[in-house]
């Protein structure tokens, strides 16, 4: 397991990065030190943005030199070793496969040369780790770590997909938040909003933790939409078995 290393990140900011590979393993020394620093944060400490291999680590350039943040954060990776994390949480995430939603499920299913229900199947039956958010507000990059599809994203992405579609590519898995252009390919949709402004926090996943898709009908899910657009809509959640 080789060093952390700790660079600048413009004036108010410091990266630190992993090995560079993505791996729950790597994954779990981010979560670590956010960890750490989330229970024992130094003075001038700021936002904490984790990503596959590495932490961003926000700093108030007035209250703290870089020199002295860097001391900060090497002192918590020499203790990270004691680091217990919190259990990990599991949240369901319906997904409607209707092809009015999956447009793109005759053609994974093609690709992978199985029908469109073993292709749902495979989808829906894993737990997938969310790496982190990025690229889009509350969007989540999500994987399973068996059983992978054997394609990659597609050579000519489109210009805009609806908010609200899961896309997928070899055993990764996104929920797109907004209407936004995407090279995946679009296995279903979600009625639920990966990221809501009208509430505090707007964001329903968080990196480190991890969801679960369950199939639902297309009626199942206009219902759902209706309760997420009033406002009552709770995603079930659960703690993940180790």
């Amino acid at each position: 397991m080789s060093e952390a290393v700790i660079r600048p990140a413009g004036d108010s900011a410091l990266l630190v990065e992993f090995e560079n590979e993505i791996s729950l393993e790597v994954n779990s020394r981010v979560r670590a030190l956010k960890y750490t620093l989330e229970q024992s944060p130094f003075e001038g400490m700021g936002e904490l943005v984790p990503a596959y291999r590495s932490l961003l680590i926000g700093y108030d350039p007035l209250r703290i030199r870089m020199k002295a943040a860097q001391e900060e954060i090497r002192s918590r990776l020499g203790h990270m070793d004691k680091v217990s994390l919190p259990k990990a949480v599991v949240t369901e995430i319906p997904v409607c496969y209707d092809k009015e939603y999956a447009v793109d499920l005759e053609h994974i299913a093609q690709l992978e040369h199985t029908t469109e229900e073993e292709v749902i199947r495979i989808h829906s039956q894993s737990d997938y780790f969310v790496y982190m958010l990025g690229f889009a507000p509350g969007h989540p990059y999500t994987a399973r770590f068996e059983n992978p599809f054997s394609f990659k994203r597609m050579e000519n992405p489109r210009l805009k997909i609806p908010g609200g579609s899961i896309v997928v590519q070899l055993a990764l898995s996104d929920i797109i938040p907004f209407d936004q252009p995407c090279g995946w390919n679009i296995i279903g949709s979600t009625p639920v909003l990966a990221c809501d402004y009208r509430k505090e926090n707007p964001f329903l996943l968080k990196a480190g933790q991890w969801i679960h898709h369950r199939p639902v009908s297309k009626e199942e899910y206009l219902d759902i939409k209706k309760q997420v657009e009033a406002g009552t809509y709770v995603c079930r959640t659960w703690e993940k078995e180790d």
